[in-house]
């Protein structure tokens, strides 16, 4: 007997149509919900997001469960997150029905993905997810600073926010969730999805990013909360200068004209043109950034990557 699932596994629009109708679900505007009903795309997403024979994945809003089957096919273990009570109820049953030589291997977290903080069965390794557009930035964000064992993440988003998070400095979209997404790995735009493999199709075009880990976090004194804090005040008035834009954050505007030259970052730049590395060294340079650490930010949020 092969272990392999069998060929009509994976959902097609048929099947996701039946299955909502059973379960009275009707797709919301409120949570973004959009399911995938082409098989096709979702074995491109797991091969785009390079999954492995070894790899634990983690998956955010599986929905009807299209994407986690396809995940199923080839990663060791997913464990999927899902807030939606009754998609939650029936994702375990459906995975049991069309793909019952996997299921021990398959665990649902029945959660706000904002709030987890751990997760059953060993660390995750990648990150695969359908994000709703309502909170994929923050979602994105929360997954990879609670789960540093994520090596490799693939997300699909509206094509909008995955322009705004591959996006490099001195681009028009580059801004806060650019440089935060740059903290913890390189990032990359990795494919486009046309809107008719969803149901209900969606408004605006999707985007894959993908986002690779850095092997090294960035070398700096400052905690990513103080760097994330002056990203914070740089892009909240985009079109002030740093010096002006930077003065609440800094205490005066001359403060922060200090901190920008000691970082070496032109007080008349402006925070879209900043790399993360420059925002690290700027955090470096407050005033007072040395008596902070010494009455003692946490350790965990000094050396976490």
């Amino acid at each position: 007997m092969s272990s392999s699932p069998a060929p009509d596994a994976l959902l097609g629009p048929a099947d996701v149509r039946e299955l909502a109708a059973a379960l009275g679900v009707r797709p919301t505007k409120q949570r973004g919900q959009n399911f995938v009903i082409d098989a096709n795309t979702v074995r491109r997403i797991v091969r785009t997001a390079d999954v492995r024979p070894d790899d634990v994945v983690v998956e955010v809003g599986p929905g009807l469960g299209s994407l986690t089957l396809a995940l199923l096919e080839v990663a060791d273990r997913v464990t999927a997150v899902e807030i939606d009570d009754v998609l939650a109820g029936a994702l375990p049953a459906t995975i049991v029905a069309r793909m019952p030589e996997r299921a021990e291997r398959f665990a649902l977290v029945h959660t706000d993905a904002m709030h987890v903080s751990e997760l059953p069965g060993p660390a995750p390794t990648a990150l695969v997810a359908n994000l709703p557009y309502n909170v994929a930035v923050p979602v994105l964000l929360h997954m990879l600073e609670t789960f540093p064992t994520i090596e490799r993440t693939l997300v699909m988003v509206q094509a909008e926010v995955a322009d705004r998070l591959a996006a490099g400095p001195g681009s028009k979209v580059y801004g806060v969730p650019s440089v935060k997404a740059n903290w913890y790995a390189e990032v990359k735009r990795a494919g486009s999805i046309g809107r008719t493999v969803f149901w209900p199709a969606p408004n605006v075009d999707s985007g894959l990013v993908s986002l690779v880990r850095r092997t090294e976090p960035l070398k700096t004194t400052a905690s990513r909360r103080e760097v994330f804090a002056v990203v914070d005040a740089a892009f909240a008035q985009r079109r002030k200068t740093l010096r002006a834009a930077l003065a609440g954050w800094a205490g005066s505007a001359a403060a922060a004209e200090a901190a920008l030259v000691a970082a070496g970052v032109s007080p008349q730049a402006r925070g879209e043109a900043i790399t993360v590395e420059e925002f690290a060294r700027i955090a470096e340079h407050r005033v007072g950034h040395d008596t902070e650490h010494r009455v003692g930010h946490d350790t965990e949020e000094q050396t976490h990557p």
